[in-house]
């Protein structure tokens, strides 16, 4: 386990832990290559799921153990505070603790939002970004189309047993409000993130078991919603930026990476057609070679701001 600062030891094989402005926050290094940072869901969805073998081949992963989930710390205003800013700027203390050049940032789902958040307010030292099922919007346009797509897998998969599981599961989700709910909320809806969750339900069980997460309610310290509109910031990002979307998504479908795609300048659109919300283990093949080959050609790019990051301080 590393303390250290040295550039080498913080980016050693294994987890490692450190001070991140009076809380805990550990991470998890695998491969080598370009270092690319990979942000979970949920908000409250601890990073196992997350883990990239295919593009550990070709980048240095650190997986980031989000605050308030696993052994990092809690904020003292647990379970609310965890906004976009707050996660950006543990992402930002990781960055300087790593003290490398340059990184890549890979959001999932609502790590997506962070990630685009932290491209759009700290640019200075990211290579690129990878939103990788994320929407420009939160709130009650995206949950509107989140309620058609589920329409549409109902139907698509009416005559399955499970199905009035995951449809009660998805109705119960805003009265979560302990770590059990969380969980068991998470396992419940999994069979609707995945293309063909019950065509090879040999293969996804264990991966749904696997999954661990923790309460974060989505509201600021005070309490109030953490509401998210990007539209009118993402068409000024600068940071390189590959979207990647499951053709089969319920939660940040092909309509939300699409959006992303057309706001963000230069940005690349890679739609993973055998796919819903768990591309790297539906299809980490392809997956892995599309950020693979966005890191390799945006490598020779200079830095969004032309100029050495500025360390966060505060």
């Amino acid at each position: 386990m590393s303390m250290s600062h040295n550039t080498f030891d913080a980016l050693a094989p294994g987890v490692h832990v450190f001070d991140s402005n009076g809380v805990s926050q550990r991470y998890h290094v695998f491969g080598s290559g370009p270092v690319c940072l990979a942000h979970p869901g949920g908000p409250g969805i601890h990073w196992e799921y997350l883990r990239m073998p295919e593009l550990e081949k070709h980048l240095t992963m650190v997986y980031v153990e989000a605050l308030g989930t696993g052994k990092s710390g809690r904020l003292p205003t647990h379970p609310n505070g965890y906004t976009r800013e707050r996660y950006s700027l543990a992402l930002q203390r990781i960055i300087d603790h790593l003290e490398v050049p340059q990184v890549y940032l890979l959001g999932h789902s609502h790590g997506a939002f962070v990630a685009a958040h932290h491209a759009i307010h700290r640019p200075a030292g990211l290579a690129g970004i990878i939103l990788y099922e994320g929407a420009p919007v939160t709130g009650p346009e995206h949950g509107a189309e989140a309620a058609r797509r589920l329409q549409e897998f109902a139907a698509a998969h009416a005559d399955r047993p499970g199905l009035n599981d995951v449809l009660a599961t998805f109705a119960a989700m805003q009265d979560i409000s302990s770590d059990a709910q969380a969980l068991a909320v998470a396992r419940g809806v999994l069979p609707s993130y995945i293309a063909d969750y019950w065509g090879d339900e040999q293969r996804w069980a264990p991966v749904r078991e696997a999954l661990r997460a923790s309460y974060i309610s989505g509201l600021d310290a005070i309490g109030s919603p953490d509401l998210i509109d990007d539209r009118a910031d993402l068409p000024k990002v600068t940071v390189p930026t590959l979207v990647i979307v499951g053709l089969f998504d319920v939660i940040c479908g092909p309509r939300w990476g699409r959006e992303l795609h057309d706001l963000i300048p230069g940005s690349r659109l890679v739609i993973l057609e055998h796919s819903g919300h768990l591309g790297h283990l539906e299809e980490p093949e392809r997956f892995a070679d599309a950020v693979r080959d966005f890191a390799l050609s945006t490598r020779s790019m200079p830095s969004a701001s032309g100029s050495k990051p500025e360390r966060l301080v505060r």
